[in-house]
């Protein structure tokens, strides 16, 4: 064969290369841009309430996707949001663990709509293809439960960003099990996002009392459970009904909200809806969290960065990813370091932005064995050159739930593949999370040596913790910073009186009394004293004054209970018990001796059945099963062996 090629043939064949660029395939709006608005984009982009004529789009959207007219008015916009990634809105880059309902464009998609806006946005044919079933109302169906915020909110006019949190009342019930949760916005262009939280012990309900208006401003996270995170967009999923999560009796929902004020002031009540499981699950998920409270970032620091790790005892399976922190926040990466030296990455965010949080669930569980160690590493930026930042100079920030402090949390899901692993994991969380707490409160104290509200709070922790003298030091050094500080004197005085030292108790709890007679805090340490010194009719007196001062004292209301019952006073004592139970419905202390006091009247059914709850609260009471036994025997029914 010759090696050698005629001019003639060459000419042909560049001739024929540039007739094939020449016809290149054209790109128009309903054979290739359509598919993927509607994948990618109208979950947002959509009218509320179906008409494509309604200017109203969920999540706030500022227009439509849905039809060629509106989408080509935008073009230009939409090829350089999209270009920038600035849409759709995903914070996550891609890595080897894929998530769940990805809004995230490819290059090829990218650069298909970049040509299409060149070429002038052409239409092209209509293709028949089924219209986007869009659903007007609950995405998931008609929810089991729906709950509300008891009443509205109003964001001022030019408000800005305003974090605020609510409680959403659950109505009392046995325990059940939930699959799935919707957040549904009812006035999605004012609410950007929302963090979900069980709270077992109705702490936001006294919260929220306890502030003028409806929310309130900070939630101690120590003490709710997150369990769901929305942000415009996300799409709900009904989960297999063996992992459903447990919604314990009595418990409510606690939401924090971020919205955006408009030029008007404008009103939000969301509801929830939640959809139960008929049967208990069979696995349970965990919760793991990492986290750092010692955040303490200077005015200009430009990469300041925390971490946190944490060692798995036992095999999991990893379901969700779930980063949070506020406006400083740059970049975020959570790392598996398994037992053999290879790393897995979970979740990286190269460019966090706030206004886009969302939990991240995988499409398929990332499987991993004990002894692997769980890494956190969030960088953070307070200069000037921080875009989000919203100090302007910047300013010295330190860790703190508001908005204008900041915060560093990974919480990770895990289903233990043993069950009896459960127990384990979650006491490490309770363990982990105090250690937190004092870190954090030490680390307050050091950035402000003279607050005596620190130093009165880190005792607190201190004394959680069992570190009684190191507490006894801390409420020592907090008086003498404010000796008018009647917080400080009404805890060392309760300290005191835990370590036997009534005499100098009583000199601290007397003075707390003085400064702040009205504090229904000081008047129950105050009675405690009292009942110690066995000045039992004393203490019921000044047990009362406190649950005047405040109804929601359970603890009060408890000790009362506790007094009365003896002195055969059992009808104060038994509504003093239900009180207990209506502010906190998971006592079990207070099902046990409400099940005694009925018991004591007669009222056998009710008795049994608050014994019941006790035994479901706390299993391995013996005292409350012996007691049950006795009530079940009394009533003629059979008694468990």
């Amino acid at each position: 064969m010759s090696r050698w090629i005629s001019s003639a043939t060459i000419v042909v064949a560049a001739l024929a290369l540039g007739a094939c660029r020449q016809t290149a395939p054209r790109v128009t709006y309903h054979a290739n841009i359509a598919p993927i608005l509607d994948q990618q984009c109208a979950s947002c982009h959509r009218p509320i309430t179906g008409n494509p004529n309604d200017p109203l789009c969920v999540a706030g959207a500022p227009f439509s996707l849905l039809d060629y007219k509106t989408v080509k008015s935008h073009a230009n916009e939409i090829a350089e949001a999209t270009a920038t990634r600035a849409m759709p809105p995903w914070l996550p880059e891609s890595g080897p663990h894929r998530f769940a309902n990805e809004r995230r464009l490819s290059d090829a998609q990218i650069a298909l709509i970049q040509r299409w806006v060149d070429q002038g946005a052409p239409e092209g044919e209509t293709t028949k293809k089924a219209a986007l079933a869009w659903p007007d109302g609950w995405q998931l169906g008609t929810p089991d439960l729906v709950v509300t915020m008891p009443e509205s909110f109003t964001i001022p006019a030019r408000g800005g960003d305003v974090f605020r949190n609510f409680v959403f009342p659950v109505p009392s019930s046995p325990t059940r099990y939930v699959r799935a949760i919707e957040f549904r916005a009812d006035n999605p262009k004012a609410i950007h996002h929302a963090n979900i939280a069980v709270d077992p012990s109705r702490l936001a309900r006294r919260l929220d009392r306890a502030e003028p208006g409806p929310g309130f401003a900070a939630m101690p996270e120590d003490q709710v459970v997150n369990v769901y995170g929305w942000s415009p967009g996300r799409v709900p999923v009904m989960e297999s009904a063996d992992t459903a999560w447990t919604l314990d009796e009595g418990s409510d929902l606690a939401v924090q909200l971020h919205m955006i004020g408009g030029a008007a002031p404008e009103t939000v009540r969301p509801s929830i809806g939640l959809y139960f499981s008929s049967t208990p699950p069979t696995r349970t998920p965990v919760v793991i969290k990492l986290e750092s409270k010692v955040i303490d970032i200077p005015a200009g620091e430009p990469a300041y960065v925390v971490e946190d790790s944490y060692v798995l005892p036992a095999d999991v399976d990893v379901v969700s990813v779930y980063p949070h922190a506020h406006y400083l926040a740059k970049q975020m990466t959570g790392t598996a370091v398994l037992p053999d030296g290879s790393r897995q990455t979970l979740l990286s965010i190269p460019q966090w932005d706030i206004r886009w949080q969302d939990q991240y669930r995988y499409v398929t569980p990332l499987s991993l064995p004990a002894g692997t160690t769980l890494q956190m590493r969030f960088t953070y930026d307070n200069s000037d050159r921080n875009t989000h930042n919203p100090a302007r100079p910047p300013t010295r920030v330190m860790w703190g739930p508001k908005s204008s402090d900041e915060m560093a949390a990974l919480w990770m899901e895990v289903i233990p593949r043993q069950a009896g692993d459960v127990a384990r994991l979650e006491a490490d969380h309770v363990e982990r999370a105090l250690r937190a707490d004092i870190a954090s409160a030490e680390a307050q104290v050091r950035a402000r040596p003279e607050d005596a509200r620190a130093r009165n709070y880190l005792a607190t922790k201190y004394v959680q913790a069992g570190r009684v003298p190191a507490a006894i030091d801390e409420l020592r050094r907090a008086l003498q910073i404010a000796p008018a500080d009647a917080e400080a004197h009404s805890n060392l005085g309760s300290v005191l009186l835990s370590q036997g030292n009534i005499v100098e108790a009583s000199a601290h709890l007397r003075k707390a009394i003085q400064i702040a007679p009205n504090d229904d805090r000081v008047r129950f340490n105050y009675g405690n004293l009292l009942q110690a010194s066995g000045r039992t009719d004393d203490a019921i007196a000044e047990f009362r004054r406190a649950v005047q001062l405040d109804a929601d004292n359970a603890d009060a209301h408890f000790n009362l209970a506790m007094l009365l019952g003896p002195r055969q006073q059992l009808d104060e004592a038994v509504a003093h018990l239900r009180r207990v139970i209506e502010i906190n419905p998971r006592n079990a202390d207070a099902h046990r001796n409400l099940g005694v006091a009925l018991g004591l009247q007669g009222r056998l059914e009710d008795a049994i059945r608050h014994d019941r709850t006790s035994l479901r609260l706390q299993p391995d009471s013996a005292s409350t099963r012996d007691h049950l036994n006795a009530l079940l025997k009394a009533a003629g029914g059979p008694v468990p062996p």
